[in-house]
């Protein structure tokens, strides 16, 4: 609910998870795929959900990532 303005404010506001695309890595990552890897397809049938927001777990606290998000979402 309120599509890429709110999901990048969700992102903005997590502090465990960071604003990046997949590195491989084990830690948690976060992103608004429209703003981010799917830039190159917006506006086509392609593009993914404006409010979409995707989430990689790494190896942190599952406690810890829920409380992460929970905080962020508001």
């Amino acid at each position: 609910k309120g599509g890429e303005a709110a999901a990048k404010r969700t992102v903005s506001r997590t502090r465990i998870f960071a604003l990046a695309e997949s590195l491989g890595g084990v830690e948690s990552l976060i992103e608004v795929p429209l703003a981010m890897t799917h830039g190159s397809v917006a506006g086509t049938d392609l593009a993914p959900p404006a409010g979409l927001i995707r989430a990689s777990v790494g190896i942190e606290s599952l406690d810890d990532l829920i409380a992460d998000l929970t905080q962020a979402i508001g």
